[in-house]
């Protein structure tokens, strides 16, 4: 019987160099393995592989030397503890995503939440050619959301309460972007300097910054042979829905404009930023 080879990538199994070999690509979602899932994939890395496995720049689990005559027992020996193949090609790729506010104290956001939902809505989707989500927690960004196709950031609204502020200073000295000054025993905020990083309300001892959580989006990020840095086409975003409307806006947009093979910034590059920015637009205003 002929191999579907292509069918093969698409479920996350890349063809070795060696023959009949591959390199399995697990499902994960933000980094997160359970110790069940681990224990499965430990099993299959001593049954059918070479006895390790190889982790990936976007938090993949990849395991090498599978037989193309174990895959459908690696299969079953993976979903006994929960895990299950990948994929690969033209289609939403894993999602990536920090640890975000439920352990980070820098956090602005809960990151895993996000990244399964975006998991459960498009990933494995078909598209002209891959795409990519990253989501990061804040400014610090140790996600690298802009090398993504869209990246996900987020950030706390600030506004400075009069009222409760003591003029301690301690915002000055947390504020990286130099946008809070204090003269003459009194606080100003220069909010077209702020980035949202949220640094001040989590360091004022009084609360006199009320905070409003949300995200910061970038598009048309690539780190490969061509590198570029994805651009903010949205305002600030302060709600779920808004979120998930402009994500779909954006898949649906390269989906509907994309030639084969074609990755998302060279879509932009050539059907015009205009474009992309009306409908993300559209969407963010409901």
């Amino acid at each position: 019987m002929a191999v579907n080879y292509s069918e093969l990538k698409a479920g996350g199994f890349m063809r070795q160099k060696q023959k009949n070999c591959f390199s399995m690509r697990l499902a994960t979602t933000g980094g997160q393995v359970s110790a069940k899932e681990l224990a499965a994939i430990m099993e299959v890395a001593n049954t059918y592989g070479h006895g390790y496995i190889h982790l990936t720049s976007r938090q993949g689990i990849e395991i090498p030397f599978i037989q193309l005559k174990d895959i459908e027992a690696v299969k079953e020996t993976l979903a006994k503890g929960g895990a299950r193949n990948g994929v690969c090609g033209p289609r939403v790729r894993t999602i990536t995503a920090c640890q975000g506010n439920e352990t980070c104290p820098n956090g602005c956001i809960a990151t895993q939440p996000i990244a399964k939902e975006l998991a459960e809505r498009y990933f494995g989707k078909e598209l002209p050619h891959k795409f990519k989500f990253g989501v990061t927690g804040c400014q610090n960004n140790c996600l690298k959301a802009e090398e993504n196709d869209l990246g996900i950031k987020g950030g706390i609204q600030v506004t400075w309460k009069e009222e409760d502020c003591i003029s301690c200073g301690v915002c000055v000295k947390a504020c990286r972007k130099g946008a809070i000054t204090l003269e003459d025993g009194k606080i100003t905020v220069d909010y077209e300097k702020c980035n949202n990083c949220g640094r001040c309300f989590f360091a004022c001892p009084t609360s006199a910054y009320a905070g409003e959580q949300g995200y910061m989006l970038s598009f048309g990020g690539l780190f490969g042979n061509t590198i570029t840095k994805g651009e903010p086409m949205v305002p600030f975003i302060k709600d779920h829905d808004t979120l998930l409307r402009v994500c779909d806006a954006c898949i649906n947009w390269f989906k509907d404009n994309a030639k084969p093979s074609e990755r998302f910034y060279f879509t932009i590059q050539r059907v015009g930023k205009d474009s992309l920015e009306k409908a993300l637009k559209e969407a963010y205003n409901g």
